[in-house]
């Protein structure tokens, strides 16, 4: 059919350049965030692009909603400036037939958000904690670079060195600035290495000097030395770090239903009702009108999409904190608006309106 096939190449070119411009955006923004928590350790500089990429892998599922709503908006709004609604009005096509093919079109998207927003983003989210915490789980000999000033990962050492050989676990020119209980210690040395004993790792120093003094006094130690070892680190595991709830896959999450995971689970589940929602509140509310600007449409639908959105993540709380049960804010939520979507939509349709009585003459 004519209609479905030129609503449906409408809809795509406006879906592929919306989403485009989407993934701009964030890619950028996610660029800039990442860029500014590898300057502060979080992540390795040389993996910024990697983690960048799983970062807006985690966003697609929001990306592809929003350009999805905006998509609808944009070429209903398109084709009501342009009289051409009105003319497949006149030709007998209705409002409700419109959304036939605005489906047609839209449940490969819905699919792929389902399916980025329940297994992909979890994914994405653990690669990006991955390399997170073992980039800050290095040793402190692994964070040292030289020609740099490097804390220790407790924040109780200062290293320096000047050069380096990586393959021999050699340096020269080596300063050490330690504060510890009550005192603080400078340790410069010509040269140093890593001694592996056991578990523990030391750095032996040759040719140096050390400086003690204590915390609030002016009394100060100066030894000279030919060789000191000094303990690098040591062989202990530590706890083992807890799960971020956004890294859990979803059948794990299945298997477990408690509050917390059942919350979880309605944050990711929502993201393809909400996209079908939001189609139908597109068809339903999107108009043009000559008295406001061109621009309302949009500002619509970023507002609709918004306002879900924080429903979305509102409603996680609530599962998780058990102010609702699962159920019923899956009914509450999607449910309640889809029933509203499809009433404004059946009202347009049918060109319903609310009469309200006549008053009686006075007699």
């Amino acid at each position: 059919m004519l209609f479905h096939s030129t609503i449906r190449k409408e809809l795509a070119r406006s879906f592929g350049a919306t989403l485009i411009v989407l993934v701009t955006v964030v890619m950028t923004m996610t660029l800039i965030r990442t860029l500014g928590q590898a300057s502060r350790g979080s992540f390795n500089p040389s993996d910024v692009m990697l983690v960048m990429g799983y970062n807006v892998l985690a966003f697609l599922p929001n990306i592809m909603t929003m350009g999805l709503f905006v998509a609808t908006v944009s070429t209903l709004t398109r084709m009501y400036r342009d009289s051409e609604m009105v003319i497949w009005f006149n030709s007998g096509v209705g409002l409700g037939q419109v959304l036939r093919p605005i489906l047609r079109f839209a449940w490969p998207v819905l699919l792929a958000v389902a399916g980025l927003a329940l297994f992909v983003l979890p994914w994405s989210n653990q690669q990006v904690e991955d390399m997170k915490s073992s980039y800050e789980s290095r040793g402190d000999l692994e964070r040292v670079q030289p020609g740099q000033f490097q804390e220790s990962g407790g924040g109780s050492k200062v290293f320096f060195i000047e050069k380096s050989l990586m393959a021999q676990q050699t340096a020269s020119n080596v300063f050490i600035a330690t504060t510890e209980a009550g005192k603080e210690t400078v340790t410069t040395s010509r040269s140093g290495r890593v001694v592996t004993e056991g578990e523990d790792r030391f750095l032996l120093l040759e040719n140096g000097q050390r400086l003690e003094s204590q915390i609030g006094q002016t009394s100060l130690r100066v030894m000279a030395f030919e060789s000191y070892r000094i303990l690098a680190e040591q062989g202990v595991l530590g706890a083992k770090p807890e799960v971020p709830l956004n890294t859990v896959s979803t059948l794990t999450l299945l298997a477990d239903p408690t509050p917390v995971h059942l919350g979880e689970i309605a944050f990711r589940s929502g993201f393809a009702l909400a996209a079908l929602n939001l189609l139908i509140i597109a068809l339903a509310a999107t108009r043009v009108n000559p008295r406001v600007g061109r621009s309302w449409n949009l500002v619509f639908s970023l507002l609709a999409f918004q306002v879900y959105l924080n429903l979305l993540s509102l409603g996680q709380n609530w599962v998780a904190s058990q102010q609702l049960s699962f159920v019923g804010f899956m009914l509450g939520l999607h449910g309640g608006v889809a029933v509203l979507a499809v009433l404004l939509l059946l009202k347009r349709h049918h060109n319903w309106h609310l009469r309200l009585p006549k008053p009686k003459a006075a007699a």
